[in-house]
Parts: structure tokens; sequence; C-alpha cells
């Protein structure tokens, strides 16, 4: 490190955590590095914003893992009114409510569970994460015995659009994977909300939130573990939101060959984050 940067003492605290910690400083300023380097994270974050789901790849990918889908699109024209309009991203567009209310009566309904897909204010966590995450929690469903609803794939969608959805589609819980706002060391978190007897007009009280899902936050496994548990929970005591908690136990393990973290949570049997 150049002689004229001062260290910072906290600095071997920065391989545990992807937090701007222990910069050092330069004078009364950070280093050049650190400052490049935060520049590249906001611009990383800005991108994530725009940039556009990637529709097909994702299509493609889910039919070749056997997840029917319907692509869908909200009532937000395009991204720029998507941002500026947040009550347009929350509700189906026209064409796609016929769509979906065709597809509910040709016999299509009454599943027990419901997946949205969304881009919301992250495509790039949907792009990379949303078939991982699915295929992380189908056993769990599939040994439960749960009834699907074909995955709605839903381009500049809100949280709230999975309540429309999953009421279309008769199903008693929903659950929407959406890119979540963001951040500076995370431009590819996904959220996953679940919500119980869907229906138009629900707020976020009633949701229950899963976040940062990613291989450097929280692992596809745990994510599944712990919807599992919400989700037998919520079918159990008819209800989701602030009157469920979770309650899941996780196991605690050491992480090997990783120098950003020291443990990580997972459930049993599930692979450790990469």
């Amino acid at each position: 490190m150049n002689d004229l940067v001062v260290v910072n003492p906290w600095e071997g605290l920065r391989r545990l955590t992807q937090a701007r910690i222990a910069l050092g400083r330069a004078g009364v300023s950070i280093p050049t590095k650190p400052l490049l380097d935060f520049q590249f994270a906001h611009a990383r974050a800005r991108d994530a914003v725009h940039l556009p789901m990637d529709r097909e790849g994702l299509c493609a990918r889910m039919e070749a893992a056997q997840f029917p889908v319907i692509e869908l699109h909200s009532a937000a024209p395009d991204r720029t009114t998507y941002l500026q309009r947040p009550d347009l991203g929350r509700k189906l567009g026209a064409d796609s409510r016929e769509k979906l209310a065709a597809l509910a009566a040709k016999g299509a309904h009454g599943f027990d569970i419901a997946f949205v897909v969304a881009d919301g204010l992250s495509a790039f966590a949907v792009n990379e994460h949303a078939l991982s995450m699915l295929e992380a929690i189908r056993p769990k469903l599939t040994e439960a015995g749960w009834r699907m609803a074909p995955v709605a794939l839903v381009e500049q969608g809100r949280v709230a659009i999975g309540d429309e959805i999953g009421a279309i589609f008769g199903a008693e819980i929903v659950v929407i994977l959406i890119g979540e706002r963001p951040g500076l060391s995370a431009p590819d978190s996904l959220g996953l909300y679940m919500t119980y007897a869907p229906r138009v007009g629900l707020t976020d009280e009633a949701r229950n939130c899963i976040s940062n899902v990613r291989p450097e936050g929280q692992s596809f496994g745990a994510a599944a573990h712990r919807l599992d548990y919400l989700l037998k929970e919520a079918k159990r005591r008819k209800l989701s939101g602030v009157d469920l908690k979770d309650e899941s136990e996780m196991k605690v393990l050491p992480t090997e060959g990783k120098q950003d973290q020291t443990n990580f949570l997972i459930s049993e049997g599930a692979v450790p984050p990469v």
C-alpha cells in the first residue's frame, strides 16, 4: 500500500463482509482505489435498475427445467413509466389479465401455490437467480404434494402484482420472486414475498419476506428451508404476514474456501453458496 495511505486497524475485518469498512485514508479523504470501487459499485447498481429482463432466455431455461411458464406484463408499458408510476407495476395490463383469465377458464386454477417471477428493480437478480431458487424449493413442494401453477413471468412488475395473479389462478398461496432495489454491494439481490389467500388490495403487512437471496448473501438452500417452513405454517394456520413469524431452525456451518464469509445458514441437505 502507498506510504501516504493510513491503514485502518480494522482492515482484517474486511474479509468477513462486503460492507465498506476499514478503507484507510489519504489525508482527509479515502484512498483512490476505494473511491474507484465505490464509483464502480454505484454504476453497477444504476445499470441493474435499467437492465431489461431476459424474458426469452428465462422462459427457455425454465421450460427446459420442467417449469411451465406464462408470460405476462404489468400495466406499465415501459421502464420509464414503471419507475415513475409504481401503481402501474402493481397490476396486470389488460391483455395479460385476459390471457391469464383465459388460462384459468380452461381449468388451470385451484392451485395450492403460484410462483410469480418479476423483474422489480433488478432484472439482473432475476436473470441470474430466479431459476436456481425455484429448483431449490421444488423438491420440498413435490414431497409435500403441493399443486403448483405455471410460473408467471412478469415484465415491469412490483410485489403486489402477485396478489392479482394468485387470485386469478385461485391459488391458496402466492410467492413472488423479484429483484430487490440494488445496493452498493449487492446489485443482484433476489427477494421472496409470500402471501396467503392473495387478492387485490392487500398491503405489505399481509406478506412474509425473505430477502438478500444470492450466492454471496442468503443461499438458495437456506432460503428454500425458510420458505418451506413459512409455506407449511401459512397453510396450516391460514394466514401470512405480521402474524406469521419465521421460527425455522437452521444449521450454522463453517464456510470453507471463502474469504468474505465465516459461516452461512443452510438447511439439511442443502449445498453451500458458491
